[in-house]
């Protein structure tokens, strides 16, 4: 028997409390003793009808406002299917509320109140049902007992809400009309009130959503939460499985360091298995001891997710002091914890009309799209991709308080190149007009052995002779330094380039023409290395020749075909052509 979790969304006063109140109800899910002290509470109220929303409604300040305030959760089941339902509330001072009950829901059941049709924070949750990419939403247009069951009125808010949720591109949902109080259509049809309705009960509907595809089982990634280590025989790492399949023998990378190594067992509350799934809390041991720790990710080597500093989000602000662009939070991805700052609101999004505006924060219950740099690079997927690797929280430093949640969508390049957790006012150009020249890479590419280093050396000697600061890069000096924790292969030599250009960025941030020598490149890394430092003072150079396609040059340097020195004058000669130099300067 499979479980389906389900969160409730909607309006103030919609019903949601009574719906699920009439769920446990019907279902057989209410304990006798539960259901007399309703009973006897109910009677204090003017209405001769029991009262069920009393049954999730626990805090003292719910039942003396009738409004629910904090998330509740509870669990029936049927024949069918299990069930695990969070009543969440609609008043708008806790729409943080209903972000949090609604984030692990596989189904949302959004309220509409006939007599109302629907309202701003209707919209506003059923946008937030659809940020957090809940796979299945239902529609339930309560009350319509108090609009004589009326089709017309079901008809209208049917089209309204549909016309809505169409802007999201979301045309997966079931619409209902509903009684939650009268009992309606809740658990079977309700044939003598709404004749003109054909469709399934809401029950009926629940326990025949199908979930079997809503599980990521695509893509591995194992966030460790824990090391386990009960003696000198036995290393396994602990967590739960995020998304994807694991089989023993499977070959594996761990991030950020990534090492290799072979899955040797799997470790369940169980016992061993030969295959695991998620969200099974199991430990790993691997065939070879690597150095991990909590925050590290393992994945399947040929299946890497995004691995990058500067990320785009959807955020809901959840704290009632509003978002501050450039102030350093705390963000909570999986299991990692990192400093971060939002670099950009880039717009806040009206919930009602769905447009995109321009703001310089966000305050409680907003939500808006932001550019967020970490301090170090996040491992992560699209949320569309994976629920679990692509959400995250950011906290307070300062209170550590949760302020926002957030759903990521990709990754962003940004302008600045400087370093982003120090505020220094000396500018790159400033220090450019210092040095009179402009700062820029030379790439220099090519087979091992054609003579990459000695054309480097000799180009910085001739630059340093003119007062011109330079500063030489020698790819394999760097990987027994900076690259010392990356094993080669086809994503270590990635990783490793990629660091060589983060070096040449900070170098270039002050004031340099930087000369780096690497062997062979392939297309995609010379790419990767364009978008981290900019096209515009990059320049790719080829060193003698190559019997592969070769890769994206801005210049070619046949040796042994011409001189070292007739090479060096064509690079300070490309330099001058594109302003880097000046006549002044040479």
């Amino acid at each position: 028997m499979d479980l389906l979790r389900l969160s409730t969304a909607g309006s103030v006063d919609d019903g949601k409390s009574t719906l699920i109140g009439r769920l446990l109800y019907e279902s057989k899910s209410v304990f006798e003793d539960q259901l007399l002290a309703v009973e006897k509470a109910t009677k204090t109220n003017a209405d001769g009808e029991v009262d069920l929303s009393l049954l999730t409604d626990g805090l003292r300040a719910e039942r003396e406002q009738g409004i629910t305030i904090d998330v509740a959760y509870r669990y029936f089941a049927t024949p069918k299917r299990k069930f695990i339902i969070a009543d969440t509330p609609g008043h708008e001072q806790y729409t943080r509320n209903m972000a949090t009950g609604a984030s692990t829901a596989q189904a949302s059941i959004i309220l509409i109140d006939a007599r109302n049709g629907v309202q701003v924070q209707s919209r506003r949750h059923a946008y937030i049902a659809h940020l957090l990419g809940i796979p299945h939403l239902v529609v339930a247009v309560n009350k319509m007992d108090l609009v004589d069951y009326d089709q017309e009125v079901f008809e209208r808010i049917s089209r309204e809400f549909r016309e809505f949720l169409a802007k999201l591109g979301r045309t997966d949902l079931a619409i209902l009309p509903v009684s939650a109080l009268k009992g309606d259509n809740i658990t079977t049809q309700a044939k003598e009130t709404m004749p003109w309705y054909e469709g399934p009960s809401m029950l009926d509907h629940l326990e025949n959503i199908d979930v079997s595809s809503d599980e990521n089982f695509d893509d591995l990634r194992f966030p460790v939460q824990m090391v386990i280590r009960p003696d000198l025989d036995f290393r396994a790492f602990a967590g739960e499985l995020s998304s994807g399949v694991v089989k023993t023998g499977d070959k594996i990378t761990v991030l950020p360091s990534n090492k290799t190594s072979t899955v040797k067992t799997i470790h369940t509350a169980e016992g061993i298995r030969d295959l695991a799934f998620p969200p099974m809390s199991i430990s790993l041991q691997l065939e070879d001891e690597i150095d991990i720790s909590r925050g590290d990710m393992i994945v399947r080597s040929d299946n890497l997710p995004m691995v990058e500093r500067t990320v785009l989000a959807n955020l809901v602000w959840m704290s009632e002091d509003p978002l501050q662009v450039g102030r350093p939070y705390l963000i909570k991805h999986t299991t990692r914890q990192v400093r971060c700052r939002v670099d950009e609101l880039i717009n806040r999004i009206d919930v009602n009309s769905l447009d995109e505006q321009d703001s310089e924060s966000l305050a409680l219950n907003e939500i808006g799209n932001v550019s967020i740099t970490c301090s170090e690079p996040l491992y992560f997927d699209s949320y569309r991709d994976s629920r679990r690797t692509g959400s995250f929280i950011l906290i307070d430093l300062q209170t550590y308080n949760t302020v926002a949640a957030g759903m990521l969508t990709g990754s962003r390049k940004t302008e600045d190149t400087s370093e982003p957790w120090s505020s220094c006012e000396v500018s790159r150009e400033a220090r450019e007009s210092l040095n009179r020249h402009k700062a820029a890479v030379i790439w220099l590419t090519g087979e091992p052995g054609v003579g990459k280093r000695e054309l480097a050396s000799a180009v910085e000697l001739r630059l340093l002779r003119e007062g011109i600061i330079t500063y030489r890069l020698d790819c394999d000096e760097l990987r027994t330094t900076l690259s010392s924790d990356v094993t080669p292969g086809s994503s270590g030599d990635s990783e490793h380039l990629r660091r060589t250009a983060e070096v040449c960025n900070i170098l270039t941030d002050a004031g340099h023409i930087v000369i780096a020598s690497i062997d062979s490149p392939t297309v995609s890394q010379i790419s990767q290395a364009q978008e981290i430092m900019g096209h515009e003072d990059f320049l790719s150079v080829l060193v003698g020749s190559s019997d592969s396609p070769e890769p994206p040059t801005n210049l070619s340097l046949p040796l042994p075909q011409i001189d070292k020195d007739q090479a060096v004058e064509r690079l300070v000669s490309e330099l001058s052509s594109r302003g880097i130099l000046s006549s002044e300067t040479i």
